[in-house]
């Protein structure tokens, strides 16, 4: 049963991040930390109810509690997440935790859970429709007035090669005469690894200078 729970997981892990998560970002290092913390999530609770279970007879729901708390304040002592996607990796905390802890749970009602999961995120995939996006630091503030914003989109579709649905203008330094801009597009991101942040990662710049 416990390869079975654990297949399940697995498949409704992937199917999530492979057809639903990746598609859109593009994201091969989140692609990766979500299946390997899906999995190692699993074994976690699974043996550490079972060891509980042998030692007292039968779990809490203070320690069951306990562990979603656990779980699901755990983050990575890197770069900042993007709210997508700490959501999806809250969603895959939480299945892998219902797929852990469901023994004794019917088949079809652990299957109509999984599938309740998977329907949700595609739900609001289709419904939503997140556009890609990115934060340029642009040159041209003389462009940033909201009477010059039909100029500001051309010339950055003229620079970036990009079909540019929305921008938004943020902080704006006239000591260097640059702007923060966020443009949202129409099209699949192409960024692999690199995140929309004005500064690469270590582990990113590594990569660049390969």
């Amino acid at each position: 049963m416990m390869l079975v729970r654990l297949a399940i997981n697995l498949v409704v892990t992937l199917l999530i991040i492979d057809r639903l998560y990746y598609p859109k970002s593009k994201r091969r290092d989140f692609y990766f930390t979500f299946v390997l913390i899906s999995i190692a999530i699993f074994f976690i609770v699974f043996f550490m109810i079972f060891v509980l279970e042998e030692m007292k007879g039968k779990t809490s729901l203070g320690i069951g509690i306990g562990l979603f708390g656990i779980f699901s304040i755990m983050r990575y002592r890197t770069d900042a997440m993007p709210v997508r996607e700490m959501t999806y990796l809250f969603v895959i905390i939480a299945l892998s935790l219902v797929n852990a802890i469901s023994e004794g749970v019917p088949m079809f009602e652990l299957a109509l859970t999984n599938l309740i999961f998977f329907l949700a995120v595609w739900f609001c995939e289709w419904r939503l429709k997140v556009l890609p996006s990115k934060i340029i630091q642009y040159d041209k503030i003389d462009l940033i007035k909201p009477e010059c914003k039909k100029e500001l989109i051309a010339d950055l579709e003229q620079r970036l090669g990009l079909d540019i649905v929305q921008v938004e203008v943020g902080a704006v330094d006239f000591i260097r005469d640059m702007a923060m801009v966020k443009i949202r597009y129409r099209g699949k991101r192409s960024d692999g690894d690199v995140a929309d942040n004005l500064k690469l990662s270590k582990d990113q710049l590594k990569t660049f200078n390969k």
